[in-house]
């Protein structure tokens, strides 16, 4: 006899994609915690030395980003790890995807081509959305 209706369980993730996952979000978080919270104490000409575009911008700007690279970055890890609304990574992932989608469009119209960077943190935020949210979720505590 068969049955039509919905199953109620997921087929098991894959262990490497799970691995996989874990690490992206790892670097992620390393990447965008580290880079916004060293944004934030720096002095704003030291960081100008390294990034033309600071000293050219309103300080907000580099306060907006700064920020928005924290919450991000604990965003696209804290969720999952401590499995408390997980649902919250996905979400986070694709702020981060957007943050660096705007980035890559803003060096751009400046005339400033060295976005690569930019782009494979934006490749890795979707990748952890996707991942996240259609192959590997992670189930909240319960």
């Amino acid at each position: 006899m068969t049955t039509t209706g919905r199953l109620d369980h997921r087929p098991p993730t894959p262990r490497g994609l799970n691995a996989t996952l874990w690490t992206l979000q790892w670097a992620l978080a390393l990447v965008f915690v580290g880079g916004g919270v060293w944004k934030l104490i720096t002095p704003a000409a030291q960081i100008a030395e390294v990034f033309p575009w600071v000293g050219q911008t309103p300080l907000a700007l580099l306060y907006a980003t700064s920020g928005l690279d924290v919450l991000g970055g604990l965003g696209v890890l804290l969720p999952s790890l401590t499995r408390i609304t997980p649902q919250l990574t996905v979400l986070a992932a694709l702020g981060c995807a957007v943050l660096q989608a705007c980035a890559v469009a803003f060096h751009l119209f400046r005339g400033e081509t060295d976005v690569a960077f930019n782009v494979v943190l934006l490749v890795l935020s979707v990748a952890v959305a996707w991942g996240r949210r259609t192959k590997a979720p992670v189930t909240a505590r319960t």
